[in-house]
């Protein structure tokens, strides 16, 4: 271990021991209001959440949420008038997963095991085990045709260990081996959910 890895180490322990605290006392609040966050969801503190109405959101297991999403349950922008505001649950469905940027509008269910783009806008109920992304979202695949095309990519494509090449365990050559390893076709991180299962990852919901 160099110097600096050695200095660093504690620090980043030290956050991320913060970081973890904080997640955890938002969702016991949330919680307490009345929404609905279950079991191994990983909702970043960037998640934007409708807490005036949080008890009309529901997130089922497994799901997962990329930075700086938005989820809605009311809608006020008529409210000058018609004196009323637009109210709608949000049920998003065991192992969800959506992309960074995602705005969830009121009134939206989301199936089970759907997943969404990137800076898509869910203004509309989304089918089960489908892939969907865009502003509206629409279905673009079935679940099961997008995992076939990353297994067989997976066959040949450069492939690194979570555990080795996460950011607080890679080192100088790990990140040069991977600059090169990438540089003329994609590749993938595996083990990284089963690694966050065992708790040795990004903060997750535990009950």
């Amino acid at each position: 271990m160099s110097l600096v890895d050695f200095v660093l180490a504690p620090l980043v322990r030290a956050k991320h021991s913060v970081t973890t605290a904080r997640l955890e006392r938002r969702w016991r609040i949330l919680r307490a209001h009345g929404m609905h966050i279950g079991k191994n969801v990983n909702l970043p503190a960037s998640t934007t959440i409708d807490e005036s109405h949080c008890f009309l959101i529901s997130i089922g297991d497994n799901c997962g949420f990329g930075e700086e999403c938005h989820i809605l349950a009311h809608d006020a922008q008529m409210d000058e008038y018609l004196n009323a505001a637009r109210l709608g649950r949000v049920i998003i469905h065991p192992s969800c997963h959506i992309g960074a940027r995602t705005v969830i509008l009121a009134g939206v269910e989301i199936g089970p095991r759907t997943l969404v783009g990137a800076n898509s806008v869910v203004s509309r109920t989304l089918p089960p085990n489908t892939v969907c992304a865009g502003s509206p979202a629409k279905v673009i695949c079935s679940l099961d045709e997008y995992l076939d095309r990353h297994r067989e990519a997976l066959k040949t494509a450069p492939t690194f260990e979570y555990t080795t090449y996460t950011i607080d365990a890679i080192t100088e050559e790990g990140k040069e081996e991977m600059r090169r390893a990438l540089t003329e076709r994609d590749g993938y991180m595996v083990g990284g959910h089963a690694a966050m299962l065992r708790g040795e990852g990004w903060p997750r919901t535990t009950s």
